[in-house]
């Protein structure tokens, strides 16, 4: 049985920039499936949505480390959230790729409770929002830049 599962694209924008994006709540909520149009929550770094799947009430605490390029996603309830998907962003010039793109890779870790028809959901559904957020990073870039 797979415990985690990796999805990774090269974005075609500075890493700091795609950091930033992936750590907004509001930019956020336009690519996970699982948590669409993301408000604040009321608490500090939570914000709530809803999933695309079945409609329920969807929640996540984001915490960047912009040290390490690193994002934490914590889902769940209040006082039971785990950091179930994490997101590093490392420069492109670090792998000889130019100063304006990064290599972005989604981790994955499967919680007990889930049967392989969900598990096999959230592989699919994290292939297709790495290429959802690249696209967003991109082309926010790109109107930035202008």
């Amino acid at each position: 049985m797979d415990y985690a599962h990796l999805a990774s694209v090269r974005v075609d924008a500075p890493s700091d920039f795609a950091l930033r994006h992936l750590s907004d709540g509001r930019k956020l909520g336009r690519w996970t499936l699982g948590s669409m149009d993301l408000v604040p929550a009321g608490e500090d770094d939570v914000w709530a949505g809803t999933s695309l799947f079945d409609g329920l009430p969807a929640e996540v605490e984001i915490r960047l480390h912009a040290e390490l390029g690193l994002i934490d996603f914590h889902l769940g309830a209040s006082g039971a959230r785990v950091p179930r998907i994490s997101i590093r962003v490392t420069p492109g010039p670090d792998w000889g790729l130019p100063d304006a793109s990064c290599l972005v890779a989604m981790t994955t870790w499967r919680a007990d409770w889930m049967d392989d028809d969900r598990w096999a959901r959230t592989v699919k559904t994290h292939e297709l929002e790495v290429l959802l957020f690249k696209a967003q990073i991109e082309t926010d870039w790109k109107a930035d830049a202008q």
